[in-house]
């Protein structure tokens, strides 16, 4: 019997879910699970996670005590409520899930660092090592630099909403554990900056990812290749052999449903025989690539700004539960 694709880039590539609904992680039985802000925000809507939802913010609640606002109560649920979904899909994938640091805090080393060992403090105290857990931090300079010393306290991370060469080196440089380079973003802002359509190999996002994965191959980097971000299954075909992939619930099911062979794109072997020269990057050489670079410099800001207003909109969300469900109850009639 033919295997599908899915089984077939499985053999290739290890396959993380990207996503925050725990019944999506139970069907595909990921290695791995990454969420975001937004799938955050996503997931505590739905009525099925609203026990996850309601018993965080009556812990922040005990925690804080009556006299607390029911912002701050909000604000401290919002912090833990990441970390109650990570121990849900811990109990589920048998490798990491990716748990991120408040995306407001993306250019300031002092803080990320303050948090991430928040984070990882409180997975200690749920009895859960931190080799199953990964920090996730936007990849500015700033959020680059505290991770180099993160890694250097054995705190794993994975520098997310990365979209240029430059970024990526300065992540591998640091020591960082795993990338994420964001395909279908990158895509995203193509298409609309040049009104054309692209397939394939041509499809930017993939020459981006592939460029990144040969470089660190070339020159035996230890930090993995995680491509994120697809917008459809072509996507995914043409990074067949790449480290991971992060994929959506709907293009899992895609890959699951597609029957025809699938072949290795990328390898450890090819691209240590590419001709590929070494680039040094240093604050001063990653500020002039960025500006030099629109895509990266535009889909950065624009994604920082995207998981800080998913955050804000948590928070509010959060205050809004809360006030329910401190309200008195009716009398019965």
């Amino acid at each position: 019997m033919p295997q599908n694709q899915l089984e077939q880039l499985r053999t290739y590539t290890t396959v993380v879910a990207d996503t925050g609904d725990i019944q999506a992680m139970e069907k595909f039985r990921p290695t791995d699970a990454t969420t975001n802000p937004s799938l955050i925000t996503a997931a505590a809507q739905m009525p099925q996670y609203q026990p996850i939802v309601d018993g965080v913010l009556l812990d922040a609640r005990k925690e804080l005590g009556a006299a607390a606002t029911g912002q701050a109560v909000a604000n401290l649920a919002f912090q833990r409520l990441a970390i109650a979904f990570g121990k849900k899909i811990l109990a589920i994938v048998p490798g990491r899930v990716s748990t991120e640091v408040d995306a407001r805090l993306s250019y300031n080393t002092e803080a990320t660092i303050a948090q991430a060992r928040s984070i990882i403090a409180q997975y200690d105290h749920a009895g859960i090592g931190r080799n199953r857990i990964l920090i996730k931090i936007a990849s500015t300079w700033e959020g680059i630099r505290a991770a180099e010393v993160l890694e250097r306290e054995g705190i794993h991370c994975n520098l997310t909403l990365l979209f240029g060469l430059h970024q990526a080196i300065a992540c591998a440089e640091a020591g960082v554990t795993l990338i994420s380079p964001f395909v279908g973003r990158i895509l995203d802002w193509y298409k609309k900056d040049t009104g054309k359509t692209y397939e394939g190999a041509d499809d930017p996002g993939v020459k981006s990812v592939t460029t990144i994965y040969n470089y660190y191959k070339k020159f035996g980097y230890k930090t993995v290749v995680m491509g994120a971000s697809f917008r459809n299954i072509g996507e995914i075909q043409q990074l067949a052999g790449c480290d991971l992939l992060t994929i959506s619930p709907t293009l899992l099911a895609e890959l699951e449903a597609t029957e025809a062979p699938l072949s290795r794109k990328l390898s450890l072997e090819a691209a240590q025989n590419l001709p590929i020269e070494k680039i040094v990057v240093d604050k001063q050489a990653f500020v002039a690539m960025h500006a030099a670079d629109r895509m990266a410099t535009d889909k950065l800001k624009e994604g920082i700004e995207g998981f800080s207003a998913a955050l804000v909109k948590l928070e509010t969300l959060l205050a809004a539960r809360l006030a329910a469900l401190e309200s008195p109850t009716p009398a019965a009639v």
